[in-house]
């Protein structure tokens, strides 16, 4: 919005009519432009500097013939990117192979990009302060994101020690990796589902190296962030397709595109542009069943993709009944149409929706009888129920999925769902933890989805788990919460040999 802004292109131009050199112009009214900025008092506003400030610089690179940015240019070793913060399609540009972790001064455990990083297998490290200012261009760095540490121009010895500690994580991971043709059976004979989050053409090869049961979540989303312009029909279901394909007889849970909020598209006009909140504002199953074209054309392609097989769709971000019954009528609609056509189908449609929005748990009486699977976004829902926006650095300490709060409130789901023969899978960053995905187990759920990285490890804990025992831990925990649930579940697993490494 800042580089289209006509009083910001004007006077650059009339600087450079003035007699001034066009990075001349571009310093000038960069300066001019800061100087008022500085005499805001809203911070939000004031911190909207940076974003003047990386435009400004951005253009004066593209003048003095700097073309290109890092991504564009190409990482020419392996490299750490030490950054304020960053958006997930900025992070989608860099070459996986060469992008060996990323560094933000802001940042959280759940926001948008570390959860597309975890999915591309790169370490993030977020809200580590003054990095950008402590750290140089050319540092050696080692990152260690299991412990939450890094160190910047390390001494030999420390190398050394750091060595030895990545050998030993690397013998762990050859571990989890022989554990990719066994089932995720617990000690007393209890199987579960183990499926892994996706979101790009190439994320389906994670389903033969981890030995997962399918794919819990694809979100559609990230298609729509890499391209320049809304992707055309035909090219949504080749991609589906291929997914499809590669999946084989495994089921694909694909969620209907969940844009807005900080998965902002350029070419999407948006009029609430300024939104106070927009974790819950105009995105997700809102903006889609508002701009019905861009659904309508999602549904096609999912529904041609998906001929001769069964397709399973689910929508994000429900927070009443209706608003899943009309998107399910437009999916219906739509095959119609394509049935009228005489176009291949679908063998069977299962339909799904999101649970993020805690309204929807005190509806669930109405929803379920319409629903084949219930899909938890732990990552929403948390920061919802705390009314704690999870982007924000000062308020990442108070998101914890051990919290009381939290598993009481999917215990309540577990019930209900299982009455009625509905699927209750947990797809956010919470099944992912060992320790975390011990607690939901011991609440009764049977179906995880998670980042591919984390099948092992959670593999390997359930094998090493007693779930009975566990269940009627978990009751009299719940029953008589512990001021430090996290303490008291840990030392849980430690006495009875749980494996959470």
């Amino acid at each position: 919005m800042f580089a289209y802004d006509e009083g910001w292109a004007r006077r650059i131009n009339e600087a450079i009519d003035s007699g001034l050199t066009a990075e001349a112009a571009i310093e000038r009214v960069q300066q001019r432009t800061r100087m008022r900025m500085r005499q805001i008092d809203d911070p939000l506003l004031a911190d909207r500097m940076h974003d003047l400030e990386d435009l400004s610089n951005r253009l004066l690179r593209i003048v003095s013939g700097q073309m290109g940015t890092a991504a564009q240019m190409g990482l020419r070793q392996d490299t750490i990117l030490i950054a304020r913060n960053l958006g997930p399609a900025e992070l989608l540009e860099y070459d996986r192979r060469r992008l060996k972790g990323v560094l933000l001064e802001e940042g959280s455990l759940t926001a948008h990009v570390t959860i597309v990083a975890r999915a591309m297998g790169v370490p993030v490290l977020g809200r580590v302060r003054d990095v950008r200012r402590l750290v140089g261009e050319g540092d050696l760095l080692l990152l260690d994101v299991t412990a939450g540490n890094v160190f910047a121009r390390p001494s030999a010895a420390m190398e050394e020690a750091f060595q030895t500690a990545l050998e030993l994580r690397q013998k762990r991971r050859a571990v989890f990796a022989a554990l990719k043709s066994e089932a995720p059976v617990t000690k007393d004979g209890h199987r579960l589902t183990v499926m892994v989050n996706a979101g790009l053409r190439d994320d389906v090869s994670a389903l033969d190296v981890t030995g997962a049961d399918g794919i819990g979540l694809f979100r559609t989303e990230f298609q729509f962030l890499v391209s320049a312009t809304l992707p055309s029909r035909e090219r949504q279901q080749r991609l589906y397709r291929d997914v499809l394909d590669a999946a084989g007889d495994r089921p694909v849970v694909f969620r209907t595109v969940d844009i807005g909020g900080d998965k902002a598209l350029p070419y999407l006009n948006k009029e609430d542009a300024d939104e106070e909140n927009p974790a819950m504002g105009w995105r997700a199953i809102r903006l889609a069943l508002e701009r019905g074209g861009l659904m309508k054309v999602q549904a096609r392609a999912l529904l041609e993709a998906a001929a001769g097989r069964t397709l399973n769709v689910m929508f994000p971000m429900v927070s009443e009944p209706w608003e899943f019954d009309e998107a399910r009528a437009l999916f219906e609609a739509q095959r119609d149409w394509l049935g009228a056509r005489g176009k291949k189908l679908p063998t069977d449609i299962r339909y799904g929706a999101m649970l993020e929005v805690p309204a929807l748990a005190e509806q669930l009486d109405v929803l379920l009888p319409n629903i084949a699977f219930l899909s938890v976004g732990t990552n929403d829902l948390t920061q919802f129920l705390f009314a704690a926006d999870r982007a924000n650095p000062k308020l990442a300490e108070r998101y914890d999925w051990l919290s009381a709060a939290i598993l009481r409130f999917l215990l309540k789901l577990v019930e209900p769902t299982r009455a009625a023969g509905v699927q209750l899978t947990v797809c956010g960053e919470m099944g992912g933890r060992p320790l975390e995905a011990m607690a939901l187990i011991g609440l009764g759920i049977d179906r995880l989805s998670i980042t591919p990285a984390a099948v092992g490890p959670i593999k390997a804990m359930v094998r090493s788990l007693d779930r009975a025992a566990l269940t009627a831990h978990m009751a009299a925990l719940l029953k008589a919460p512990p001021r430090d649930m996290r303490g008291a579940l840990s030392a849980w697993a430690t006495e009875n040999g749980v494996e959470l490494a």
